[in-house]
């Protein structure tokens, strides 16, 4: 079982920052892909970016390549979301989510755990 708490959203102007931040529990934090997620009103929930268990790879959703960057520390497990020059289209809850095996993907369903999500309000 793994416990998801994120933190750091809240309001920014558009071109701004915000660090979310994704605390696990559990032993085997790094045998696991991270991933976040966001849904916006309206929306069904998408894929922003994620990262691998042990080999830290990363993937992107298009329209966030070159703004946000995730990264992940496996000794505190934790994983977190740099995301720049913000777009009012970016406000959305954001969603930290793991999955068992270490690779990522896409679609939602392959995640096993969840955190409760975390507001970011880009203001234009």
């Amino acid at each position: 079982q793994v416990q998801l708490v994120e933190s750091g959203g809240g309001l920014v102007q558009a071109g701004g920052s915000v660090r979310l931040s994704c605390a696990a529990s559990g032993r085997t934090f790094n045998s696991y892909a991270m991933g976040w997620f966001r849904q916006a009103p309206g929306n069904e929930r998408e894929f922003v970016a994620g990262i691998s268990g042990r080999a830290g790879s990363t993937y992107y959703a298009d329209s966030v390549k070159g703004r946000f960057t995730i990264s992940r520390d496996n000794a505190k497990n934790t994983v977190n979301l740099q995301m720049n020059s913000l777009k009012p289209e970016d406000t959305a809850v954001y969603y930290c989510a793991a999955r068992s095996g270490g690779f990522v993907y896409s679609e939602e369903y392959k995640y096993d755990y969840w955190g409760q999500g975390t507001q970011v309000t880009v203001s234009s």
